[in-house]
């Protein structure tokens, strides 16, 4: 049920009990007007004619200006619309805007994730490119001390 029918339709059930209740109000004032004095009878009669005349004005205005008058819709419709080309692709652009913060977030670790793998295959290439550019016998690369040499030498050219 859209918002503009369920207002309408709540607009219609409001005005139905208000009739009730007036009628209601109107029976029970004709039961005990038989009892009451002449001039409070009098009186009562003259206020219930002005307040249905005033009741039929009101309607009648109501009538005239409920066409021309527009329907306002939701917050979050009218400012991410503006109002304009009806609610239709409202729900698609709500989607995809509540959507947007996500895909940003996975967007940023991706490219944090990819940064770094660039950067750790980078200091491997180093490496390789320092050692087998060096002039060292073979039995070197086997040395057991020869792993904290390259250790010792990556934090010197680190820092």
């Amino acid at each position: 049920m859209s918002t503009t029918s369920h207002s309408s339709h709540f607009s219609q059930e409001l005005e139905t009990r208000m009739t009730r209740f007036g009628l209601r109000v109107a029976a029970d004032l004709s039961e005990r007007n038989e009892t009451l004095p002449h001039d409070i009878s009098e009186r009562l009669r003259f206020a219930r004619e002005q307040a249905l005349l005033r009741a039929k004005t009101a309607r009648a205005a109501q009538v005239q200006l409920a066409p021309s008058t527009p329907v306002l819709q939701t917050g979050a419709t009218l400012a991410l619309g503006g109002g304009q080309g009806g609610s239709e692709g409202s729900p698609r652009w709500l989607k995809f805007a509540s959507l947007l913060p996500l895909l940003m977030l996975v967007l940023g670790l991706f490219l944090i994730q990819h940064t770094q793998w660039y950067q750790q295959i980078n200091a491997s290439a180093e490496i390789d490119t320092a050692l087998l550019s060096d002039h060292l016998p073979p039995s070197a690369y086997s040395d057991p001390g020869f792993s904290e040499f390259l250790s010792e030498e990556q934090h010197s050219d680190g820092s």
